[in-house]
């Protein structure tokens, strides 16, 4: 499975995604470049909330479905994942890396400062979005 998060103002916006499936043909990322990564949607969710917020893993929230389509999805990050990280302080960052680094049983970066790096690709691209009214979003394609 490959990711792509990006800013698009609303979910009408961001279902727009080609048939093709080719990433530099993706609509809906009016922010010009969106973030390629192997971590899904979900993972991201609680590696914030459980490492920055304090929310047990069993208790993070779905995440929003926009488009179901037999070859992709598209999903809303939602503000109690985006806004903590937006928001969050060097020593959150890293505290809520740390943590996400010893969580058993996962799958993903194992390297806490591996992970810091990419809280804090999160955490730049979430201020974007924000700055330009947009919504984080997420296309999943095989």
């Amino acid at each position: 499975m490959t990711y792509k998060y990006f800013g698009a103002p609303d979910g009408a916006t961001a279902a727009r995604v080609p048939i093709s499936m080719r990433p530099e043909e993706l609509g809906g990322d009016e922010l010009g470049q969106g973030m390629y990564t192997k971590v899904k949607p979900e993972t991201m969710a609680a590696m914030v909330l459980t490492g920055i917020e304090g929310i047990a893993p069993s208790k993070v929230p779905p995440l929003e479905l926009v488009v179901l389509h037999p070859d992709y999805a598209v999903v809303r990050l939602p503000a109690s994942v985006v806004e903590p990280l937006r928001t969050a302080d060097e020593e959150s960052l890293g505290a809520a890396a740390f943590i996400w680094s010893t969580v058993p049983d996962r799958r993903g970066p194992r390297d806490a400062f591996v992970i810091y790096r990419m809280l804090h690709e999160w955490q730049d691209f979430a201020r974007r979005c924000e700055e330009s009214g947009h919504q984080l979003y997420c296309l999943v394609w095989p």
